[in-house]
């Protein structure tokens, strides 16, 4: 295995607090996701659903997982289903995992191979009092393609159509949202190792390189430390592109006096970290980059202090927008009489920074979480406000992850530079080395 496995104990205490989520009877069902094709005979690289494995550990296709507490049967109460192996499968594929090693990874004593389920469901389900049933039902969720669990949820719900059925996915998300000390050390892996990658970029960076040369130069620090790769499709705009939120062709280049806002992470263990900074490209920012680029940091530290256990993050956004909104006047962007007037709902700073400044993070990047209910101990955010000014080819974003304590919070990034001296220093530092 390329990762540092979290131990069997993680996942016992990860399906425990699931359990006290269900109702009497119910008996709760998750599927792997599909090994996705792409044209002729080629497949993308399989990623497994973050659900099964958050409660079972398993990153393997043709995998299901049974939660059934209730069953007359004790050895009905936890069933694990893994593809079964042959010696064909490991020359071609490459081995899957034995019974006996998903057991010890998952801490499941009854493993079974996948063409068990049918028999054992048929069994089963008509103990059960009630069904719990997986989705995505994540806010940014907008996927046309079909999943596994979506299909063999139909394909139940067929056979079963007189069962009572309710939907898991409140349960996951309040449970996921809040990580134990074990996750909180696999994201700390993944940060440690992007964390390495910003280093490689500051010594690798002039004027003249293309966009994605970073991105290489990132991937491969990413992969020789572990990591299979991104968490997500990174983004490295320099100039003008820094502006597009979502900008990730990576094609431009990087030219002179320009700022290059670089937002990537590395996945490590199935977790995520998600890092942005933005950084002078000849080593040096102009008095005007600066301005913004401490506008920015301000309203970073500030946004982080306000994540406290009880607050509501809606509320949150809201204080955030009112600090943006003192800088940009500051920066002379936002005209004062014209905030004092404005339609709250419809607040001018949205102009220069108009998308949010924190989400979940965890096995997703854009974890799960329940966005109505105050926040909690143990819940891990993204801190990321920017500031865009097209007209200027000038858009800058510092984001660092952030754990909510009973007290405060730890950020996780906190030995990752964001200063403007010590960036500056550290390009300086570069350049001498590379004279």
């Amino acid at each position: 295995m390329r990762y540092l496995q979290l131990p069997a104990a993680t996942y016992r205490e990860h399906r425990a607090r699931l359990r006290q989520h269900m109702e009497k009877g119910g008996l709760a069902i998750f599927h792997s996701n599909d090994i996705m094709p792409t044209s002729a005979d080629g497949t993308m690289p399989f990623k497994q659903a973050a659900d099964i494995f958050y409660l079972s550990g398993i990153d393997q296709e043709e995998t299901i997982l049974l939660l059934f507490p209730d069953a007359f049967d004790p050895k009905d109460r936890e069933i694990l289903f893994v593809r079964e192996t042959s010696p064909t499968i490991a020359i071609w594929e490459g081995a899957k995992l034995t019974q006996a090693e998903a057991g010890e990874l998952s801490g499941i004593a009854n493993v079974q191979w996948t063409g068990n389920y049918e028999a054992v469901i048929k069994r089963l389900v008509p103990q059960c009092g009630l069904l719990y049933l997986n989705s995505n039902e994540h806010l940014r969720q907008a996927n046309e393609v079909e999943t596994r669990e979506e299909r063999k949820n139909k394909e139940l719900l067929a056979r079963y159509p007189l069962h009572s059925v309710k939907r898991i996915a409140p349960a996951m998300h309040r449970i996921r949202s809040r990580k134990t000390q074990q996750e909180l050390e696999q994201i700390k892996r993944a940060i440690a190792i992007t964390g390495k990658a910003f280093e490689r970029v500051l010594r690798f960076i002039k004027p003249g390189v293309k966009e994605y040369e970073l991105e290489a130069e990132i991937t491969h620090e990413f992969l020789r430390n572990g990591s299979r790769g991104h968490a997500y499709t990174p983004i490295l705009g320099s100039g003008y592109n820094a502006c597009v939120l979502h900008y990730i062709t990576n094609d431009g280049t990087c030219k002179d006096g320009e700022v290059v806002l670089m937002d990537f992470g590395c996945e490590y263990g199935g977790y995520a970290s998600d890092l942005t900074r933005s950084i002078p490209v000849n080593g040096k920012f102009t008095p005007r980059q600066r301005d913004v680029y401490n506008a920015v940091l301000h309203v970073q530290k500030e946004a982080t202090k306000l994540l406290l256990p009880g607050v509501v993050l809606a509320d949150y956004h809201r204080q955030v927008g009112a600090i943006m909104e003192e800088q940009l006047i500051k920066l002379g962007l936002l005209d004062q009489k014209a905030v004092a007037a404005q339609d709250p709902e419809k607040p001018l700073y949205k102009k220069y920074f108009m998308h949010g400044t924190s989400h979940f993070l965890g096995l997703d990047v854009h974890d799960v979480g329940l966005w109505h209910e105050p926040i909690t101990e143990g819940m891990v955010f993204t801190v990321e406000p920017g500031i865009y000014i097209p007209e200027e080819n000038l858009g800058i974003r510092i984001e660092n992850n952030i754990v909510v304590t009973k007290d405060g919070q730890m950020d996780l990034f906190a030995d990752i530079p964001r200063e403007v001296d010590q960036i500056e220093a550290l390009m300086a530092e570069r350049a001498k080395v590379m004279a």
